[in-house]
C-alpha cells in the first residue's frame, strides 16, 4: 500500500472574474441609470501563486495567514474541489475534510435522506452509510427531527448533522479549516473528542487556523501564506513568529 502524500508542483489557481459579477435585476437597472459612469472591471483573482510543497505521511502541518491569504483555497485544492490553472497536484491516500459543512444538503429532503446523499458526495457507499445511520442520528442529537425536511432545521442543527456525517469515518489525510462551531457546550465537547480521534488516526493532518494554541499543540510544521504565496515553511514555532512579522508589515503598509 502506498504511503499517503500530498505533493504540489508549481501550482497556480485563478478565480475567474465572472464568478464575482452580479446578475441581479437590481444591478441591471443600476447600470441602465448610470451609463455615463466609469466602469469598474473585476479582474481574475490569482488565489494560489506558484505553490510547490510536499507533505509526507506522519506530518502534522499548520497553515497560517491572514484572511484571503490562500489557506482555505489550498485545502480545497488538495481536496480536489478546485481545478488548478497550471502545475501539478498529486494526492495519495483517502481524504477526509472538515470545511463547508453545509455543502451537499438537499433542503426538501429529510435529515435521514440527506445522510445518504451526503455520504455519496463523500465517496462512501450506500451500504456503508445505512450501517452508520443510527450512530449519526445519535451523535447529532436530532431525535425526531431526523425525519423532518432539512429546510426546517436551524443553522446549528444542520451543522451538527453535517459534522456527524462527515466524521462518521476517518481517512489517511485529514484537512481541517478553523475550529468548528457546532452547537451547544455538550455537543462541542463530543465534537472535539471526535476530531481528536480523527487526528490520532490520520497519517497526515493539515490544519488552517488562527488559533495559535491549537496550532502549537497539534502541529509540528508550519506553512505561512501571504497573498497566495508561501513565504515560510519550517517548524510551527518559527512559523508563528514569521506570521506575526508578515502581519506587522501588512499593518505598516
Amino acid at each position: 500500500m502506498k504511503q499517503p502524500i500530498i505533493r504540489l508542483q508549481s501550482v497556480n489557481l485563478h478565480y475567474a472574474s465572472v464568478a464575482y459579477k452580479e446578475r441581479s435585476l437590481k444591478t441591471l437597472l443600476s447600470r441602465a441609470f448610470h451609463r455615463g459612469a466609469p466602469r469598474f472591471t473585476v479582474q481574475d483573482v490569482h488565489a494560489l501563486k506558484n505553490i510547490t510543497l510536499e507533505i509526507k505521511g506522519g506530518e502534522r502541518v499548520g497553515l497560517l495567514g491572514h484572511n484571503g491569504a490562500g489557506k482555505s483555497t489550498f485545502l480545497k485544492t488538495v481536496a480536489g474541489l478546485y481545478p488548478v490553472s497550471s502545475g501539478h497536484v498529486q494526492v495519495e491516500g483517502e481524504i477526509r475534510s472538515l470545511f463547508d459543512l453545509s455543502m451537499g444538503f438537499e433542503p426538501d429532503a429529510t435529515g435521514r435522506e440527506n445522510i445518504l446523499y451526503r455520504g455519496l458526495l463523500l465517496g462512501l457507499s450506500p451500504t456503508f452509510m445505512r450501517s452508520k445511520v443510527a450512530e449519526i442520528i445519535d451523535f447529532a442529537g436530532l431525535g425526531e427531527f431526523i425525519d423532518y425536511p432539512i429546510k426546517t432545521y436551524s443553522a446549528g442543527m444542520q451543522v451538527r448533522l453535517a459534522f456527524a456525517i462527515s466524521t462518521a469515518v476517518g481517512g489517511d489525510i485529514l484537512l481541517l479549516d478553523e475550529v468548528i462551531g457546532a452547537g451547544d457546550a455538550n455537543f462541542m465537547t463530543k465534537a472535539r473528542q471526535r476530531i481528536a480521534s480523527l487526528i490520532e488516526r490520520a497519517e497526515i493532518l493539515v490544519l488552517a487556523s488562527h488559533d495559535f494554541n491549537a496550532l502549537k499543540s497539534l502541529c509540528v510544521r508550519g506553512v505561512v501564506f501571504h497573498h497566495g504565496e508561501i513565504v515560510f515553511d519550517g517548524s510551527i514555532n518559527e512559523a508563528l513568529i514569521e506570521y506575526k512579522k508578515v502581519n506587522e508589515m501588512k499593518d505598516v503598509l
